[in-house]
C-alpha cells in the first residue's frame, strides 16, 4: 500500500474514531467533551486540506477543495462540531476511494516492475554461472530455467520453448517459440528449461525499455483534474454566491454553512480523478501506457490520425516475396544456402532469411570463415565452396548481371523492398526479393479506428510515392504524403491543428519530433526507438496497431463516465444547495445527503475499471487454434511460390519439361492446397459458424473455395489433354493465365482468412 493511501486511511480512521467517541460521550451526558472529540476528528482532514490547497496554489491554480475547507472551518467556527466531523468522514472516505483508484492504476505498473529480472544463468566453460543482469553481453549463452524470466533479448538455440508473454502483450495465453526464433526479455518460461544466445545487453532489451517507460509514466503523470477544473470555474462561485445570498437574506450564517456543506466536496473533487486513473489502469492491463490524464483526455477528443508507414502500418520486418534461381538451380536450394551463410550475421535481413528457411524446414549447414561487411553482405565457406550473400554491388563486383537478376532488380526498384543476391564461387546462383509487409492487423485496425471516431487518416512517409501509394491504398488511409523528411512531417501536423485534435503514430528515431509536435504522440512497441517512446504521450507496449483503437475507446469511455458522474452529481448538489438556501436542509442532514451523492458519483466513476476491451466479436477463437491456422497457411507459401515461378518460366521451358513440371505441380496442389481447402470447408468452417452467428456467415469464403477448386480442375484438364509434340503457344498462355489466376485468388483468400483468424483470436 502506498503512502498516500495509508495517509487517507489514517485520516478516515481518526475521523470515524472521533465520531464514535463523540456519540458515546454525548449519550453519557458529556456534551462539551463530545464537541471536543468531534473537533479533534475534523482537524486531521482540515490540516490535509490546508496543505493540499497550498500545493495547488503554488502550482498557479485554485482547487475546488476550498469549499471543503470552508465547510469544515465554518462548522467548527459556528460550533457545529458534529457537522464538521461528518464532513471530515465524508471527505476522507472520498479521498480514500480516489487513492485506492490511483493505487489500482499503478498496481499493474508495479507488478510489471516487480517482474523485472535481476540475474541470468550463463553457460561458460561447461559450467552454469549465476551473474548479475548487467553483466550479460551479446553472444553469451544463457539457460532459462522453468519459471524464470527471459533476462535479455536473444535467439532460441536449444529446444522449442513455451512462454508466457502476458507482461509484454497483455494477453494471458502462452505462445510457442521454435529454434531460431527471437525471444523478448520479460517473457516467462512456462515449460522446461531452454538455451538462448543473447543478442542485446540488459539495458538495450525489450523489458528494460518497458520498465523505463513505466517509471517515466509514474513520475510524469499530470494532475487528473483538468476536466474537473473547467466545471469548477463556474461551480465554486455559484456555491459561494448562493451561500452568501442565503446568509444575507436570512441573516443566519447556518444557512450559508448548509449551502457550502451540500456543495462540498462535490463529485468534481473525486469523481473525475477516480474515473481518469481507473481508465488509465484499464488501459495498462491491455498493454497501453498512457503517460497522464491530459493525454487520456486529448486522446478522447482526437479526430485526425497521422501514421508513419514503416513499423506502424507495416511490420518493419523483411518478408520473402520471391526467390529467383539461375537456370538449373532449385529455388529452395538458393534459400537454404543463403540462410546457411546468413547464420553468421545479426542483420535484420539476414535474420528474416534464416527465419524463412527454418519455417520451411530446410536443413541448414554451418558456415566457416564467415566475414560480414556492414551494409553490404556476408561471405563464408560451406564445404569447399565460397559463397557471398548481399547487395548486387557486393555479390556481383566486377561482373555484369545476368538477365534474370537484372529483371529482379528492376522489379524491386518499381515495387519497393530489397534484393539479396547469392553467388557460389563467384557465379550468381539466385536472388531473393524481400519487402516490408503490411501488418496482419492493419486493415482491421483502420476500420476499428474509424468506428472509434477518427474521421481522417493520413500516412506520412519518406518512401517513394509509388511504394507509399501501394501501401496506403491497401490499408485504406484517406491521404498519402510520400517523400517527406522529418521537417516536412512536422509541417503537415502543424497544418492539421486548425482542423481538430491530432494523433501521430510512429516507432523510429525520425518520428520523435512528429510525436512531440502532435496533440497526442503514440509510440508503437516498447522495442521501438527510445527517442520515440520518450517523446510520445501514449506507448503501445504491445506491438499492434489495433491497440490504438482500444486506447481511443478507453479514453472516450473514461471521459464519458467522468462527465456523467460530474453532471449527475452536480445536478443533485445544486438541488440540495437550493433546498439548504431556502432553509429546508440543515448543515448536518446536508452533510449526510452530500455523502450519499459523492459515494454514488464515485461508484459510477469506478465503472471505468470495467471498460470492456474492443473486440470485433462477442466470442473468441482459441489463440492456440488461431496460431495453428496461420501456421498452416505459412506452410503452403512454398507451394504458391512454386506456382508463381512455373507461371513466369512456362513459355520458355521445353514442352516436355513444362508438362512434367505441371504434373508435379498438380500433384502438389491436390495433396496440399486442395486438401487444406476441403478440410476448411468440411471441418473448420462448421466450427467457426457458431462464433460468427447467422445461418451461413462464411458463405463468401466457401464460394472462394469453389473458385479455387474450379481453377485447379480446369488446369488439370487442359494439362492432361496436351502432348509434348502438340503444345501450342496459345496452350501455354492459357495455362499461364490459369496459374496466375489461381495464385492470386489463393493469396487473397489466405489474407482474408488470416485476418479473420487474427481478429477472432483477440
Amino acid at each position: 500500500m502506498n503512502r498516500l493511501l495509508s495517509l487517507h486511511v489514517a485520516i478516515l480512521l481518526s475521523a470515524l474514531l472521533a465520531l464514535g467517541c463523540g456519540f458515546v460521550l454525548s449519550t453519557a451526558g458529556h456534551a462539551q467533551l463530545a464537541a471536543y472529540a468531534w473537533v479533534a476528528g475534523s482537524v486531521p482532514a482540515l490540516v490535509w486540506l490546508i496543505l493540499d490547497l497550498a500545493r495547488t496554489l503554488m502550482r498557479g491554480s485554485a482547487g475546488i477543495d476550498i469549499l471543503a475547507l470552508i465547510s469544515i472551518g465554518g462548522a467548527i467556527a459556528l460550533h457545529e462540531s458534529l457537522t464538521g466531523n461528518v464532513i471530515a468522514v465524508m471527505l476522507a472516505s472520498g479521498q480514500l476511494l480516489e487513492s485506492y483508484a490511483q493505487f489500482r492504476a499503478g498496481r499493474e505498473m508495479t507488478m510489471l516492475l516487480a517482474r523485472a529480472p535481476r540475474h541470468a544463468m550463463r553457460l561458460q566453460q561447461g559450467e552454469l554461472v549465476r551473474i548479475d543482469l548487467d553483466q550479460v553481453a551479446p553472444g553469451d549463452r544463457l539457460l532459462v530455467r522453468s519459471g524464470d524470466t527471459v533476462p535479455v533479448d536473444g535467439l532460441l538455440t536449444s529446444v522449442d520453448a513455451t512462454l508466457d508473454e502476458s507482461a509484454l502483450s497483455g494477453e494471458s495465453a502462452v505462445v510457442e517459440r521454435h529454434v531460431g526464433d527471437r525471444l523478448r526479455s520479460g517473457a516467462i518460461n512456462a515449460a522446461s528449461a531452454f538455451e538462448m544466445t543473447a543478442t542485446a545487453s540488459a539495458a538495450d532489451s525489450t523489458f528494460a525499455g518497458i520498465v523505463r517507460l513505466v517509471e517515466q509514466a509514474r513520475s510524469s503523470r499530470a494532475p487528473a483534474s483538468r476536466l474537473a477544473d473547467r466545471y469548477a470555474l463556474g461551480f465554486v462561485p455559484l456555491a459561494l454566491g448562493l451561500a452568501g445570498l442565503a446568509w444575507l437574506v436570512s441573516g443566519n450564517p447556518l444557512r450559508a454553512l448548509a449551502v457550502v456543506v451540500v456543495a462540498t466536496p462535490c463529485p468534481l473533487i473525486l469523481a473525475v480523478p477516480v474515473a481518469i486513473v481507473s481508465g488509465m489502469s484499464r488501459a495498462a492491463q491491455r498493454g497501453i501506457l498512457v503517460k497522464g490524464a491530459a493525454a487520456l483526455e486529448m486522446l478522447a477528443r482526437a479526430s485526425i490520425l497521422f501514421f508513419d508507414k514503416t513499423g506502424t502500418l507495416t511490420s518493419g520486418n523483411a518478408r520473402l516475396v520471391k526467390i529467383v534461381a539461375a537456370p538449373g538451380i532449385d529455388r529452395n536450394e538458393v534459400l537454404r544456402l543463403a540462410a546457411s551463410v546468413d547464420q553468421v550475421s545479426a542483420h535484420v535481413t539476414a535474420a528474416a532469411i534464416v527465419s524463412v528457411a527454418h519455417a520451411r524446414r530446410l536443413a541448414l549447414e554451418l558456415p566457416t570463415d564467415g566475414i560480414e561487411t556492414p551494409g553490404a553482405g556476408v561471405e563464408a565457406h560451406i564445404g569447399e565452396h565460397a559463397f557471398r550473400v548481399g547487395t548486387a554491388q557486393y555479390v556481383a563486383t566486377g561482373h555484369a548481371l545476368d538477365a534474370w537478376a537484372q529483371r529482379l532488380l528492376d522489379e524491386v526498384g518499381s515495387e519497393g523492398g530489397s534484393a539479396v543476391l547469392v553467388s557460389r564461387d563467384g557465379a550468381l546462383i539466385g536472388a531473393l526479393h524481400l519487402a516490408d509487409q503490411i501488418r496482419i492487423e492493419t486493415p482491421h485496425a483502420v476500420r476499428l479506428l474509424r468506428q472509434a471516431g477518427i474521421s481522417h487518416m493520413i500516412m506520412l512517409t519518406g518512401d517513394r510515392p509509388d511504394v507509399a501509394e501501394t501501401i496506403g491504398m491497401a490499408v485504406g488511409v484517406d491521404e498519402i504524403c510520400a517523400g517527406l523528411d522529418p521537417q516536412e512531417k512536422l509541417l503537415h501536423i502543424a497544418q492539421a491543428k486548425s482542423s481538430g485534435i491530432s494523433i501521430m503514430v510512429g516507432d523510429g528515431v525520425n518520428d520523435a519530433p512528429a510525436l512531440a509536435a502532435a496533440d497526442v504522440g503514440v509510440a508503437m512497441g516498447a522495442h521501438g526507438a527510445a527517442a520515440s517512446s520518450e517523446a510520445a504521450d501514449v506507448v503501445l507496449l504491445v506491438d499492434r496497431l489495433d491497440r490504438l483503437a482500444e486506447a481511443i475507446q478507453f479514453a472516450r469511455a473514461t471521459r464519458d463516465i467522468a462527465v456523467q458522474s460530474v453532471l449527475v452529481g452536480m445536478g443533485l448538489s445544486v438541488i440540495a444547495m437550493l433546498a439548504a438556501a431556502i432553509g429546508w436542509l440543515a448543515p448536518l442532514p446536508g452533510a449526510t445527503l452530500q455523502e450519499l451523492i459523492d459515494v454514488a458519483a464515485i461508484l459510477n466513476a469506478l465503472r471505468a475499471l470495467r471498460i470492456a476491451p474492443l473486440h470485433a466479436s462477442l466470442v473468441r477463437l482459441n489463440p492456440v487454434e488461431s496460431r495453428r491456422l496461420l501456421a498452416e497457411h505459412a506452410a503452403l507459401v512454398p507451394l504458391l511460390d512454386m506456382l508463381d515461378h512455373l507461371a513466369d518460366q512456362l513459355p520458355a521451358l521445353p514442352h516436355d519439361q513444362a508438362l512434367e513440371e505441371l504434373a508435379a505441380l498438380h500433384s502438389a496442389l491436390q495433396q496440399q492446397l486442395l486438401a487444406h481447402e476441403r478440410a476448411d470447408d468440411n471441418h473448420l468452417y462448421p466450427k467457426m459458424t457458431p462464433l460468427l452467428g447467422g445461418n451461413d456467415p462464411l458463405a463468401a469464403m466457401s464460394r472462394t473455395h469453389r473458385e479455387i477448386f474450379a481453377l485447379a480442375h480446369r488446369l488439370e484438364r487442359i494439362t492432361a489433354s496436351l502432348h509434348p509434340d502438340r503444345v501450342t503457344l496459345d496452350d501455354l498462355h492459357e495455362i499461364q493465365r490459369l496459374l496466375y489466376a489461381l495464385g492470386a485468388i489463393v493469396r487473397l483468400h489466405f489474407a482474408q482468412e488470416d485476418e479473420l483468424f487474427f481478429t477472432l483470436a483477440d
